[in-house]
């Protein structure tokens, strides 16, 4: 089994809302926003953005989330690094990480258990 492409974009951002502005002047549509600077904008049925607002002093960060249908039927090549396996994440879902040759991260996002 392999990945269905990209599920979402995790993005960080000094200022929520010129970030959430940009995307929408892309045609990106609010999902919703939480009352801690970030919320999630999708457009059409694609990808989700989701943008959280960090503090100044940290480095925003960029994470591309692959999408993939069903955590337990996956099985990744002996050749992929799992940093780590699939686990329940707060907000529904199950997140696994897997590193790739020039060592960047990568998220791989599924269903949770049903």
């Amino acid at each position: 089994m392999s990945t269905e492409g990209i599920e979402a974009v995790f993005l960080e951002t000094h200022n929520w809302g010129k970030a959430a502005g940009f995307f929408q002047a892309l045609g990106f549509e609010l999902e919703f926003e939480t009352d801690h600077n970030s919320g999630q904008l999708r457009n059409g049925d694609g990808a989700t953005v989701f943008i959280a607002e960090i503090p100044e002093d940290r480095e925003p960060g960029l994470q591309v989330v692959l999408k993939v249908p069903d955590a337990d039927a996956f099985q990744p090549d002996p050749a992929v690094e799992v940093v780590t396996p699939f686990e329940e994440t707060h907000f529904g879902t199950r997140m696994m990480t897997v590193r790739d040759p020039d060592g960047r991260l990568w998220s791989l996002q599924a269903p949770a258990k049903s």
